[in-house]
């Protein structure tokens, strides 16, 4: 398999999803998911993702559709579609597998997974969490990850319209 067929093998289906977790579990490995847009990627994600990654021996990235980043962020986004972004996310060495999910949160994926660690930023309190109870129902950890500060999709989209318009 060449390095562009690796990358696309990391991107699957939710269908996908029970023989690979079958896979990983049969090996024991400890699985580990987070979601998000990761519309730009920028330094920010990689230190979360590479911390998230850290936990465990999988990292699974839940990655919003196109129409769920679009409910979530406005009409203006995404940037990046979700085969782009889905590519990216899964070209990362420590990625896993990119799951993509058109729900407003990733709770029935998180069902789904049933991770060993689910990971969200620390602008997050833990209980507040999606998938919460399922991690807490398995003895399962719920962990927060710092920002980097001064890192945002937002701000990078700012900075452009920014010099677009010769603020």
């Amino acid at each position: 398999m060449n390095q562009f067929e690796v990358i696309r093998s990391k991107i699957i289906t939710v269908n996908d999803l029970p023989s690979k977790l079958a896979y990983w579990r049969f090996k024991s490995m400890k699985i580990v998911f987070t979601n998000g847009c990761f519309d730009i990627l920028h330094a920010g994600h990689i230190e979360y993702l590479a911390k998230a990654a850290s936990e465990g021996d999988i990292l699974i990235i839940g990655l919003n559709t196109d129409q769920s980043v679009r409910k979530l962020k406005g009409m203006h986004r995404p940037i990046n579609d979700e085969n782009a972004r889905a590519l990216i996310m899964a070209s990362l060495s420590f990625v896993g597998a990119v799951v993509l999910f058109d729900e407003d949160t990733p709770y029935n994926l998180i069902k789904l997974i049933q991770p060993d660690v689910l990971i969200k930023g620390s602008d997050y309190n833990p209980e507040n969490i999606v998938g919460y109870d399922i991690l807490m129902a398995k003895k399962g950890e719920v962990k927060t990850i710092d920002f980097v500060p001064g890192y945002s999709t937002t701000a990078i989209e700012q900075k452009i319209f920014n010099n677009l318009s010769g603020k």
